[in-house]
């Protein structure tokens, strides 16, 4: 670990509160509804967010190629795979679609754990990289970029799905947290 590993950790950590402050209101009725220009529902929303941090944390972590994803977690099918239980990886994946369809995303409960789950593992690569770590060049996309820069990137990505919810909430009617 070193001070540039615990203060990414850090942020990510104190980021997700931010995020799980806009859960209340979401539940297995309008997990999957979506709001006029949204781009994203809720359950999607934190499926992707657990994919890609458990990606991200696989390259923080030193592996080049992808790694299993927790079966428990996710299945990669044909983006009509996911269940009540887990994510279809391609449902969830950047580009995809998310559609109003409750029987392919996992029930409320078991979303906010899957994205848990992934975080807590970002959290934990970050953390227990070493400079050298941090410092290596990586492939993320078509963007080169080292592990330090990607779990900035994660940060951010992390940010910007947030504001998504907030949004999403306030297109489906759901009270507003403050006054």
């Amino acid at each position: 670990m070193s001070s540039r590993s615990e203060t990414l950790a850090n942020a990510i950590e104190s980021a997700l509160p931010l995020l799980e402050r806009f859960l209340p209101g979401f539940d297995d009725a309008n997990r999957t509804r979506q709001a006029p220009g949204i781009p994203n529902h809720a359950a999607w929303t934190l499926g992707h967010l657990a994919l890609y941090a458990r990606r991200a944390a696989d390259l923080i972590a030193g592996h080049d190629d992808p790694q299993p994803l927790p079966e428990t977690d996710f299945v990669t099918a044909d983006a009509r795979g996911g269940d009540a239980r887990r994510y279809d990886t391609e449902s969830i994946c950047y580009g995809s679609t998310p559609t109003d369809e409750p029987a392919i995303y996992p029930a409320w409960d078991r979303s906010v754990e899957i994205h848990a789950a992934a975080q807590t593992r970002l959290i934990s690569a970050v953390r227990a990289a070493d400079d050298a770590a941090l410092d290596r060049d990586i492939a993320w996309g078509r963007t080169p970029l080292n592990a330090e820069q990607l779990a900035v990137r994660m940060l951010f990505h992390l940010g910007t799905h947030t504001g998504q919810l907030v949004d999403l909430r306030r297109g489906l009617g759901i009270p507003a947290l403050f006054s």
